[in-house]
């Protein structure tokens, strides 16, 4: 069974960063695709970006591409999303999955952690 701990969640001012990780446990990373997904207050969960292990081959939703970044560091079994230039509206809880094809439908993935907190404020 996979597991997925998620940190690194706080919170910043409008213009900072935070780095979250996910601990994947049960299995490596070979073979999965890992994606982020953030929830907000009164808005369905929507993607924000994804990473394909076997070829580090990655996707970003349009209001991630440029301010954040996925990576993963498959010796530790871990995938991070950079979070740079934070908004307000970026505030949310993210979540990281794991699934088998390379998308952010969240219905396309099996595995879920419980999500880390992101408050985006001044």
């Amino acid at each position: 069974q996979l597991q997925l701990v998620e940190s690194g969640g706080g919170s910043v001012q409008p213009g900072g960063s935070l780095r979250l990780s996910c601990a994947v446990s049960g299995s490596t990373l070979d073979g999965y695709v890992i994606g982020w997904f953030r929830e907000a207050p009164r808005k369905e969960r929507e993607g924000v970006s994804c990473i394909q292990d076997s070829n580090g081959a990655t996707f970003y939703k349009d209001f991630a591409k440029g301010r954040f970044t996925i990576s993963r560091d498959s010796a530790k079994n871990v995938v991070y999303l950079q979070m740079d230039s934070l908004k307000p509206e970026d505030t949310a809880v993210y979540s990281c999955a794991a699934g088998s094809l390379f998308h952010t439908l969240a219905n396309l993935y099996a595995y879920w952690g419980q999500g880390t907190q992101v408050t985006v404020s001044s």
